[in-house]
């Protein structure tokens, strides 16, 4: 890919330009706890963006997407914003670092991607620290890492037409080879935990399917935690966020609330426990529980918090008829991934499992991903 992407910018532009690169992710557990004010817990992986950069002398940036076969130029100006959807990140990017007070100019710019799309990799996120990194780095701004993860976290917002929370750009910007990240959600604290599964390998198997209630069923089930939180509340002040909640208070306000909004909070605070779970398991090096764990994640966000699928459920119940470690749906569900930790041995006979008998069930076969926990955003 760096040379593909060398190789056009010097047709281009007629040189050579810096190589940055950011990473997607993904997250290990830890499933709708970010707007509920708890914790994630991802890893930047071996799959990203990689850009080539050189400043141009004019007040104009000059991008070619590699990926799209298409190339854009623009001002650095509110009123420059460019029509297409990608040159939009560049763009967004360039503004929220110049609002920051950070210097940018006009600048060459070609870059491409791994990320698979549509997968829940976070590739705009990947897109946003490669370009939030690299004008810090060249015009030498002096803006610290989580200044740049809310600089994509504010392009999504205010460029892209996306509410997202901070967590993929803060992956991609603070990843770490051989590391996962707790990050509290609500303070914004985070603590790097140990990732070397010896003798496991980290799979995503994307069912290539994206239901439609998605949007509206995500607020749907905000509103139930925000309702479940309003009522302990009452009972415990110092409840914000239904992370700050016992599970034994929820019990309290059963009869004061729906059993629908009863059980969505009943998935978010088991959630919690279970990232806290996961952390100290990898501090012993216990990969079965971690394992037990995802398990029971894709229990509560199929039964509990209703946001899985029968694809994924199929895919979920085959990973544990061939002793698939663990296995869960990854991000908002609906659709995309399970997210799979999978011994060596058992690998070959689960994915060709896991193809032969999805095509057979929905005519068509998923995807499978083998991820890397590997560096976020960097010089070349």
């Amino acid at each position: 890919m760096k040379e593909r992407i060398q190789t056009k910018f010097q047709t281009l532009f007629g040189c050579e330009g810096d190589i940055y690169a950011s990473a997607g992710r993904i997250n290990l557990i830890g499933e709708h706890t970010d707007y509920n004010g708890g914790f994630v817990f991802p890893g930047a992986i071996d799959k990203g963006i990689m850009a080539a950069i050189k400043v141009n002398g004019t007040n104009k940036v000059k991008a070619y997407s590699l990926d799209y076969d298409e190339y854009c130029e623009f001002g650095l100006n509110e009123e420059d914003k460019p029509a297409q959807a990608w040159a939009c990140y560049v763009f967004g990017v360039c503004r929220e670092t110049i609002k920051r007070g950070g210097k940018v100019e006009g600048f060459d710019c070609v870059f491409a991607g791994d990320v698979p799309l549509g997968a829940g990799l976070s590739s705009s996120a990947a897109l946003e620290s490669t370009f939030a990194f690299a004008l810090n780095d060249i015009f030498q701004n002096g803006i610290d890492k989580f200044e740049l993860a809310k600089i994509g976290q504010s392009t999504e917002h205010n460029y892209c037409g996306v509410k997202c929370g901070i967590m993929d750009q803060f992956a991609s910007c603070f990843g770490k080879a051989g590391c996962l990240i707790r990050l509290n959600c609500k303070t914004l604290e985070y603590k790097y935990f140990p990732f070397n599964p010896k003798g496991y390998r980290l799979v995503l198997v994307d069912s290539c399917v994206k239901h439609e209630l998605a949007s509206s069923a995500y607020n749907k089930r905000r509103e139930s935690c925000e309702k479940a939180a309003a009522a302990i509340r009452k009972n415990h002040p110092e409840v914000e966020f239904l992370s700050d909640a016992k599970r034994i208070w929820l019990d309290e306000v059963r009869e004061e609330i729906s059993q629908e909004d009863f059980i969505r909070a009943e998935y978010v605070i088991g959630e919690m426990q279970r990232v806290l779970d996961v952390c100290d398991a990898l501090e012993r090096d216990d990969y079965e529980t971690v394992g037990e764990m995802m398990y029971q994640t894709h229990f509560g966000m199929s039964k509990l918090y209703e946001v899985s699928c029968e694809e994924l459920d199929f895919l979920n119940k085959l990973a544990r008829k061939y002793d698939v470690t663990g296995s869960r749906v990854m991000g908002g569900g609906f659709g995309g991934c399970t997210i799979n930790l999978v011994k060596d041995e058992l690998y070959e006979p689960f994915i060709s499992a896991a193809k032969e008998q999805f095509e057979a069930e929905f005519g068509h076969a998923p995807k499978v991903y083998d991820v890397v926990i590997s560096d976020g955003a960097r010089k070349l």
